[in-house]
């Protein structure tokens, strides 16, 4: 499967780069053993980070990032089979969530819960 990671990126940070950077890391923590199971992890950011780079945002949530950090998230969810769901507050993490369920996708909300792949 290919499972997209989703929980607070922004949320609780004021924009603080090194909240974002610990909120990036929680992200990222559970990609490892997803892997493990023989499956796929994405992070939406690990997209959206470089595309929004490139099409000239300056900081987080300046206009460009609005334009295009949830809709990287939603477009990826359609070639993903589940979704984690990390803990913490975060009303993209949950959109993320509700799009998932739209989708049919499996929700799992503890990286031990992800069967290994057959």
């Amino acid at each position: 499967m290919m499972i997209l990671i989703a929980g607070p990126y922004r949320s609780g940070t004021g924009n603080n780069p090194e909240l974002i950077q610990r909120n990036m890391d929680r992200l990222q923590a559970p990609a490892l053993s997803i892997f493990l199971k023989g499956h796929v992890p994405i992070v939406g950011e690990w997209v959206a980070n470089p595309v929004m780079k490139l099409a000239g945002s300056k900081e987080v949530g300046d206009k460009i990032f609005e334009e295009i950090q949830y809709p990287v998230a939603h477009r990826l969810l359609t070639k993903c089979d589940a979704i984690l769901r990390i803990d913490g507050a975060s009303k993209g993490a949950d959109q993320d969530v509700r799009i998932a369920k739209e989708l049919g996708l499996k929700i799992f909300y503890d990286v031990n819960d992800i069967p290994d792949a057959e």
